[in-house]
């Protein structure tokens, strides 16, 4: 089972998500949980009509870090 890395961002009123290895893949949502919410449902989507159009699910790559001010 491959894990995708997830972006979230804060927006100004709401949250935004999206999945670097997966393009096009994006959410949005009031709150971090209703996002993250969003683009479980969303990804699913996605990667049903990869299936549907008979396109392969592209393999994660995308890492995430953090650095200290």
């Amino acid at each position: 089972m491959n894990r995708y890395l997830v972006v979230v961002e804060k927006a100004k009123t709401n949250y935004a998500a999206y999945l670097p290895d997966i393009p096009g893949c994006v959410a949005t949502g009031k709150t971090r949980e209703q996002v993250l919410d969003r683009m479980r449902k969303a990804f699913a989507m996605h990667i049903a009509g990869l299936k549907e159009d008979g396109i392969r699910l592209p393999e994660p790559v995308s890492s995430a870090d953090y650095v200290r001010t």
